[in-house]
């Protein structure tokens, strides 16, 4: 049944149309179909459109709003269909990124003069792609590659050729590292005469097989604070604008103390200029701030001030005013010594953070006062369990002294002591270039390592490790390291979190539509938020239209 709209021209050659509603029935002798009029509305001129408006929603209520809206668009909707739906701006980003970095060049050239039937390259990409944007076990990634996400050159892969992937990554990870970095720095115009270098662990979750020679996974000190667990260090070596450049991976017992020298070497061999390295307190040994001075190299390094050093002491007690240099940041240059024995040392102290500290000493001691008030005097040589725990309490041992009666008391020396040290940090430097200003704040910045191993282990997850093998451990985490450069370098140029970039992109989605006529791949439209982001990162949209496919009709 449908609506028919006839015409007839008068003498005058006027045309006047008619509208009536008709529906087809076969002519019993030809066979071929006939109009039957139902009912004649007249003129189209003249015809009441408020009574076929409603003819029309009285139809509607018995069809679905998939139908309705169908009609509407004069679409036969059993006809469509769509086959597939798949996400596209993530990987589509990170794959330009990955290109702009030099990484696919740099592997490229290095499987030049190897013959593989694994796209070492593609699965390369996958994997880094995949901890980007939803990590999972790399059994897992056969089927996210698959179904769900839209990689160019790269419809399918599967497990065995992506561990053949990261046997060639771990081979040759050390000119894979130094490729991307030259290339990273040349396109990023990067300051590299800052280094901010530390460590971190990493714990599995699985039992030691007794059968097998550890040589990574170790019991050590756990960062994580699970020293029941197996664990790996790693090193990271970032920039004054937090982009990774380096990874390491130790050994789960290696201390903080033994890799300096390594990190050194390695950095020296890239031949980068006028190195200064930033490194924590635990890397300020004597010996290790020696390595870090070879090759005309400088350090910016933390201090204990708890350590009882002679020059620290010294530096701490120099008297002299503070300059403010930020908000809460104020800082006192102080030179200790002379000659070979020369130090130099910048005093950094936040007003704010000194009086927090202050009210938390002094809050801590009430707590203390009343502990005292309830010890009993202890019996000859034997401390009472309350004693003792009292003693080796974190929160109260170091402001007590224990007297000749066996009581502990408050020793005013040590909570003098510990005043001294509120809301200040200690940083020491071989460069007299260097103001005591970009000392203090380059000391500060090194929170951008920090913040890197923060977004390893949560954003990326890099835990879970499934992998038990050294080699396969080393090569999953330069998997997170190119990962977290790629979502480094997108973080940098947008100014947002990746988290907030990546759940914009996850929204530009590829679709396969089948219809009679054909097929067609066609991404969904950018909306103004996701434009932004491609324009800040200088990357062009996706094309619109991936694929079409025509049907050709019969007879055609």
């Amino acid at each position: 049944m449908y609506l028919r709209s006839t015409k007839r021209t008068n003498k005058d050659g006027s045309v006047v149309k008619y509208l009536q509603l008709a529906h087809n029935e076969r002519h019993p002798e030809t066979g071929s179909p006939v109009a039957k009029i139902i009912y004649n509305f007249g003129r189209e001129d003249q015809v009441d459109k408020e009574a076929l408006r409603r003819l029309m929603q009285s139809i509607a209520r018995v069809l679905s709003p998939e139908e309705h809206a169908a009609v509407q668009m004069g679409v036969d909707i059993g006809s469509v269909s769509i086959k597939t739906d798949k996400a596209l701006g993530g990987v589509w980003v990170l794959e330009q990124l990955w290109e702009k970095l030099g990484i696919r060049a740099a592997l490229e050239r290095l499987l030049a003069d190897r013959q593989f039937s694994t796209p070492v390259e593609r699965a390369s990409f996958a994997m880094v792609a995949n901890r980007a944007l939803a990590p999972m076990s790399k059994l897992a990634i056969e089927d996210w590659v698959e179904n769900d996400v839209a990689i160019t050159d790269l419809p399918e892969v599967q497990v065995h050729q992506l561990y053949r992937a990261m046997d060639f990554l771990i081979a040759h990870g050390t000119e894979v590292q130094e490729s991307v970095f030259f290339s990273t720095a040349n396109l990023l115009n990067l300051e590299v005469d800052l280094l901010y270098f530390d460590t971190t662990s990493t714990y599995f979750e699985v039992e030691p097989d007794p059968d097998d020679e550890e040589e990574l996974r170790r019991l050590g000190h756990s960062k994580d604070h699970r020293p029941d667990l197996l664990q790996v260090v790693i090193g990271l070596a970032v920039t004054r604008e937090g982009i990774p450049v380096r990874c390491w991976v130790w050994p789960g017992n290696t201390s903080d103390m033994e890799v300096i020298a390594e990190v050194k070497n390695d950095l020296t061999g890239w031949k980068l200029g006028r190195v200064i390295t930033v490194v924590d307190r635990g890397f300020s040994s004597a010996e290790n701030l020696r390595h870090l001075q070879r090759a005309g190299g400088h350090y910016i390094a933390g201090e204990r001030m708890r350590a009882g050093m002679n020059s620290v002491e010294q530096a701490l007690s120099r008297q002299g005013r503070y300059k403010a240099i930020r908000d809460n940041m104020e800082i006192k240059e102080i030179v200790v010594g002379d000659g070979e024995a020369r130090a130099r040392y910048v005093l950094v102290r936040n007003p704010v953070v000194a009086e927090r500290e202050r009210q938390l000493r002094e809050r801590a001691l009430e707590e203390l006062r009343e502990e005292l008030k309830r010890l009993k005097p202890c019996e000859g040589e034997q401390h009472s369990k309350a004693v003792c725990e009292l003693m080796a309490s974190r929160r109260y041992g170091k402001y007590l002294k224990l007297g000749s009666d066996g009581i502990p008391r408050i020793d005013q020396a040590k909570v003098k002591q510990e005043a001294r040290l509120d809301g200040k940090y200690l940083v020491k430097t071989s460069d007299d270039t260097l103001s005591a200003e970009d000392v203090a704040l380059g000391y500060k910045q090194l929170l951008e390592v920090e913040d890197a191993f923060r977004s390893l282990k949560s954003t990326l997850e890099l835990r879970p490790i499934y992998h038990r093998l050294a080699d396969r451990i080393r090569a999953h985490i330069l998997i997170c390291w190119m990962a977290l450069l790629l979502v480094r370098v997108a973080e940098t140029r947008v100014g947002d979190t990746w988290r907030k970039i990546r759940a914009q992109l996850e929204r530009i989605r590829i679709v396969e539509i089948e219809t009679p006529d054909g097929r067609v791949v066609q991404r969904t439209e950018i909306s103004p938020a996701q434009r932004g982001i491609l324009t800040s990162l200088d990357i062009p949209e996706p094309k619109r239209i991936h694929e079409i496919a025509l049907k050709t009709k019969p007879g055609a």
